[in-house]
């Protein structure tokens, strides 16, 4: 039996591991940087658009794909956990200045 088969499985599970590694990393970012931080997730994004389009191995083409659009996605995500600092629900970094 040849892995091919599990190229999907495998991609499942690496994305299910991308996407929790951008919760705590949007978390932080806000905590630290505030809702300026969302240039990062941009050219974060966009390094992993470049890295997919250019990468010849198709499944590794497909994890940049994910990382990308999962970067692109934070950036909503950067403003929405500054509305949840706002309501409370995380600690606002009492060190930053600006909102």
């Amino acid at each position: 039996m040849e892995f091919d088969c599990l190229h999907g499985l495998f991609i499942g599970i690496c994305t299910f591991l991308i996407i929790g590694l951008f919760h705590p990393l949007v978390i932080k970012a806000e905590y630290y940087w505030g809702t300026k931080s969302w240039w990062i997730f941009l050219i974060m994004g966009i390094a992993g658009c470049v890295a997919s389009i250019m990468c010849e191995n198709i499944t590794i083409s497909a994890l940049w794909g994910v990382f990308s659009f999962s970067s692109f996605w934070s950036i909503k995500e950067v403003f929405d956990q500054r509305k949840r600092v706002e309501k409370g629900w995380f600690p606002e970094n009492p060190k930053r200045k600006n909102k």
